[in-house]
């Protein structure tokens, strides 16, 4: 009797071994909640608008069947805002806990819930200030979590799946909705309510996602991440930067009154090329001359704007965003201005980035 007991023993033992080596298998994967259309909640479901961040990050892991079975899962709560409301305090909190949980071995991998409107400039951010080739994977949706056919279970459930997927590693910031995978430097969001919004209209999404089936494309070639200058350094505040939006007849008045206003850096959602009529680059010409660094970038959601090419970014003091849209010129400068006024080290980071 004694030794079927030992026999006993021992196989409970060695299942119990099992089960934690198949535990410690799967990716340990932090959620870290910031409010958005994903945990938002109608009056009812025949209501048009919602409110925002209704929900906290354990009801969102909580509406995703087996979600669990990807991956070790844990979550917190950073914000719970509509991200028209985010702002740089957020960017800076955000950048620093996920810096200091990825330096940790107990975090294999990020998943960020954020509202979509903001979500390109959020990932822009992280992808320059993340020191980590660990994947960090921002997820929404499009309905709020109370809607009929709510996305936003199956995107989180596809976040987690790349997010726990070693072909993440070292491909900067993503994300990820409607099974594709975007980088964060390249995509934008595109449509005001289709779930088909987020788009990389350059250079086309990282890869594809089908249940929890990866194909992922070709990586970044741009730096990122632990290549990036200001990996790791996240400043406490950030410099005031605005964005113009350029139209026909455009005026100076409002890049006068935003120099004037305290601005340290202005980008120009131009027309076409990123340009503008001449009294608005006349305008900006007396700001760069007051060390007010200029970014000229378009008002179009594809193409590149390109240096000297129709305005002479040489002899007004210029800067050409190249292939980044004037938010995401927005969040570059910002962090350059950390480091330098000088244009022409301005202009070597948006050829870099």
């Amino acid at each position: 009797m004694r030794s079927i007991h030992i026999v006993i023993l021992s196989l409970a033992a060695g299942l119990a071994v099992t089960a934690a080596r198949s535990a410690e298998a799967k990716p340990a994967v932090r959620i870290l909640a910031t409010g958005g259309t994903i945990a938002g909640a109608q009056s009812s479901q025949q209501s048009y608008g919602y409110k925002s961040g209704s929900f906290k990050v354990e009801d969102l892991i909580a509406a995703v069947p087996n979600l669990s079975d990807v991956a070790v899962l844990s979550g917190e709560q950073v914000a719970n805002i509509g991200s028209q409301d985010m702002n740089d305090a957020v960017w800076v909190k955000l950048a620093k806990r996920v810096n200091e949980l990825l330096a940790t071995r107990e975090v294999d991998g990020i998943v960020i819930t954020h509202g979509t409107d903001t979500m390109e400039e959020t990932a822009f951010f992280l992808n320059l200030t993340v020191a980590s080739d660990k994947a960090v994977v921002l997820v929404g949706s499009m309905r709020p979590a109370t809607a009929v056919s709510a996305d936003g279970p199956g995107n989180l459930h596809e976040a987690v799946t790349v997010a726990a997927s070693p072909g993440a590693r070292g491909r900067g910031v993503l994300v990820v909705l409607n099974d594709e995978i975007h980088s964060a430097r390249n995509v934008t969001k595109t449509d005001t309510t289709s779930v088909e919004t987020f788009k990389s209209l350059n250079r086309g999404p990282a890869g594809l996602i089908h249940t929890t089936q990866i194909a992922w494309f070709n990586p970044s070639d741009r730096k990122h991440t632990t290549r990036s200058e200001f990996a790791g350094k996240v400043p406490a505040e950030l410099p005031r930067v605005d964005i113009i939006y350029a139209d026909a007849n455009m005026s100076p008045a409002l890049i006068d009154a935003s120099a004037k206003g305290g601005a340290k850096g202005l980008v120009i959602a131009g027309v076409g090329d990123g340009n503008m009529t001449k009294p608005a680059i006349d305008a900006l010409a007396r700001a760069a001359k007051a060390g007010v660094v200029v970014v000229r970038s378009t008002r179009l959601a594809a193409g590149l704007v390109l240096r000297n090419n129709e305005v002479n970014d040489d002899q007004m003091g210029f800067v050409a965003s190249g292939e980044f849209t004037a938010p995401k010129a927005r969040v570059l400068l910002q962090l350059a201005l950390t480091k330098t006024r000088d244009s022409k080290q301005i202009q070597r980071m948006y050829d870099e980035y």
